[in-house]
């Protein structure tokens, strides 16, 4: 795809890049085309957790999808660590989670990961000391002999990155990973995510649960109707310009009215003022959804 854009270091390709994507479906037999990536571009930089929002339809999955280089493009193209998708070589650095996995249920939690490790070809000595590190990593050691369908949904998660991580790869793609999930499951999740990231691996996740995506992405992309609505720091997506937020000490209920006089006419001591923020659903709501098309329709 060329030199590496600006998120990436000199001679330091992105994690991601993206540019000018554009992928269209044939519909019916008329030679209708629907347009499900519409001239999307942003670049996800090596060592940061970058989440990919949008609601159903959004073009997510198929973004995804020309990322792995299961699909082809229509337009414009994508690359990992500066190799084109389409190459076998891109895909080496990948580990990737779907949405539904749909594993072998009759195998055990550590032959799953064997398979997939043989797959990547890992083979002998080493193919079984990393499947041990996965299984540790993700916390399933003790229950790594039993069989996959007697798993519950928090555990097919786990050992679902325990596949993902088994050739060590430089990237990982989690797609909804803590979809039907439970708050407990939820939260081991977004620990093994900022763990990984300690350890220097880049993570591409797409969640419905934005206050999850809010506490563990440093940057995010959101997509609409196949379009790039909105891209950032989330810090900077969220920031309410214009408002603030105070902390004191506590008040009679009935001197909370004109705050600030009170404030000044008693020599009370504000602790703290900062910009006030939003939560990233409420930029989300913003761009997509009813609140982005009543504002469309007033144009």
């Amino acid at each position: 795809m060329g030199a590496p854009g600006p998120d990436g270091a000199a001679g330091t390709p992105p994690a991601i890049e993206i540019r000018g994507l554009v992928k269209d479906f044939a519909v019916g037999l008329r030679g209708l085309r629907l347009r499900a990536v519409d001239h999307v571009s942003f670049a996800v930089r090596p060592g940061e957790i970058f989440g990919l929002l949008g609601p159903n339809g959004s073009g997510k999955s198929t973004t995804i999808k020309l990322l792995l280089g299961l699909l082809e493009p229509t337009a414009g193209g994508c690359a990992i660590f500066g190799v084109p998708s389409g190459k076998v070589e891109a895909r080496r650095d990948v580990g990737y989670l779907p949405e539904a996995p749909n594993f072998y249920r009759f195998l055990s939690g550590r032959e799953l990961v064997v398979f997939y490790g043989r797959m990547c070809g890992l083979a002998g000595a080493a193919l079984r000391q990393r499947v041990e590190e996965v299984i540790t990593l993700v916390g399933l050691a003790g229950s790594a002999d039993r069989r996959v369908e007697t798993y519950s949904k928090g555990m097919l998660q786990r050992i679902g990155l325990a596949q993902a991580l088994v050739h060590d790869p430089r990237l990982l793609i989690l797609d909804e990973p803590t979809a039907g999930v439970d708050p407990v499951g939820s939260a081991e999740m977004a620990e093994l995510i900022l763990a990984l990231k300690a350890r220097g691996k880049t993570v591409l996740i797409t969640s419905h649960l934005l206050g999850q995506i809010e506490d563990l992405c440093d940057r995010v992309a959101i997509l609409d109707r196949g379009r790039l609505v909105a891209e950032g720091n989330v810090s900077e997506l969220a920031g309410a310009p214009g408002r603030l937020s105070f902390e004191t000490d506590a008040l009679p209920s009935e001197e909370i009215a004109a705050l600030r006089a009170w404030l000044e006419s008693r020599g009370r001591r504000l602790e703290s003022v900062a910009p006030a923020r939003r939560r990233l659903e409420d930029v989300f709501r913003a761009h997509v959804g009813r609140g982005a098309r009543s504002t469309e329709e007033k144009r």
